[in-house]
């Protein structure tokens, strides 16, 4: 079904009400740089080459990228962002976005962190999810190996055991402390056996709601079939499932690895294709919403227009707590900001930890909004119609 305009984005002035003129130059700034893929390329090789010379370039970060797509160092310092978000209507998803450890101690330390992202969002409404990446507490070559059908040795079957026992212990502490779990996805050759362990997980604590999430990349061509064999699972084994929707994460190391080792491309064939498929899955959720709960995890304007027009058709209220629309901190505030106010559930993802921990994942939003068509430009476009807006407001009064 297809809808041509998206005027809940428009009002440029509910999108950035919470930012002053001076936080929306600097934001101009920053995206009118991410415009430039060979700006990007080159900050990239000399933040690399700066912390690899062990120069004082942290504070710099701090005071740009850093501050534009991170809430803080630690939980703690997050507050503020948290209770800028909350004054808004928009929740805060904590996402410790340290990555790259690489054994038992790193993956416990990660886990422990995640539970302390649950502690603090018990009891808070402003806290709605907590999230986790499987491969942040487990060895990912030991999963590779089960999917690829592999006998474990003795200590890559401990290894095993101890990453699903994180997992378990990471799923029952949400589920005591009734804080719903989004379980991030992986590449598909890793993503069978977190699979089994997540569905797993829905079985034991999605009984009475959804606490548990899975993550379902549209990308692939073979989502939207899964998505319906997971459902038909549920109701047969009597318990919600929890969906993330997002579009995907691993493309280009996807084709690669296809190419490489001869065996089809799990991607789709196009863009448009990706696309009809991510509708069609908010749609099946919308349809199936006795048993399912969604988070809508996209900037596609399109999609959560989409969304919200079916929520409408289906009579689902826009507060409706099976429902959840989420976007990343710093990007697309006309999509949040607007939802929110008209009262649908909203969340930011909001990463923390140390700067020189959390730059792999900032180089990605950096070469995301590169990559993808028109999100930079359409960053820069609202944020300049916004100065604009404000300027001519201030000669009328």
């Amino acid at each position: 079904m297809e809808i041509t305009t998206n005027p809940i984005f428009d009002d440029v002035s509910i999108a950035y009400t919470s930012k002053s003129d001076r936080q929306l130059k600097k934001a101009y700034l920053l995206f009118s740089m991410m415009n430039k893929g060979w700006l990007v390329a080159i900050g990239k090789f000399f933040v690399k080459l700066g912390f690899a010379l062990r120069l004082p370039i942290s504070k710099i970060i701090y005071h740009t990228v850093y501050d534009q797509f991170c809430g803080g160092v630690t939980i703690k310092d997050s507050q503020g962002t948290i209770d800028e978000l909350a004054s808004h209507g928009i929740g805060t998803i904590l996402d410790f976005s340290v990555e790259g450890a690489e054994h038992e101690r790193g993956f416990d330390a990660t886990m422990d962190e995640v539970l302390r992202t649950i502690d603090r969002a018990a009891n808070d409404d402003n806290l709605p999810f907590c999230v986790f990446k499987p491969t942040g507490m487990s060895d990912s070559k030991v999963f590779e190996k089960i999917q690829d059908g592999k006998e474990l040795n003795e200590k890559e079957q401990a290894s095993y055991d101890r990453s699903k026992a994180r997992i378990e212990k990471i799923c029952q502490t949400a589920f005591d402390s009734n804080v719903r779990i989004l379980i991030d996805a992986e590449e598909s050759w890793l993503q069978n056996p977190v699979d089994a362990i997540v569905y797993e997980m829905m079985e034991k604590h999605n009984k009475e709601t959804a606490i548990v999430y899975n993550t379902y990349q549209m990308y692939r061509a073979d989502m939207l079939d899964n998505l319906k064999k997971a459902h038909k699972k549920s109701k047969e084994k009597g318990y919600f499932l929890g969906v993330k929707l997002v579009r995907g994460a691993y493309m280009e190391k996807e084709r690669d690895r296809a190419e490489e080792m001869g065996y089809p491309n799990p991607i789709q064939i196009s863009k448009e294709r990706t696309d009809i498929d991510y509708n069609s899955a908010l749609e099946f959720g919308v349809e199936n919403i006795d048993n399912v709960y969604v988070c809508n995890g996209t900037h596609n304007q399109y999609s959560n227009y989409f969304l919200a027009y079916m929520m409408d058709k289906h009579g689902i209220n826009p507060s409706d707590e099976r429902v959840t629309f989420a976007q990343l901190y710093g990007m697309s505030d006309n999509i949040s900001f607007n939802l929110a106010d008209k009262g649908y559930n909203v969340a930011k993802y909001v990463p923390y930890g140390p700067v020189k921990s959390v730059m792999p994942y900032l180089f990605r939003r950096a070469e995301e909004n590169t990559a993808v068509a028109g999100q930079s430009s359409r960053e820069f476009s609202l944020i300049k119609e916004e100065l604009q807006r404000r300027k001519e407001e201030r000669k009328r009064s």
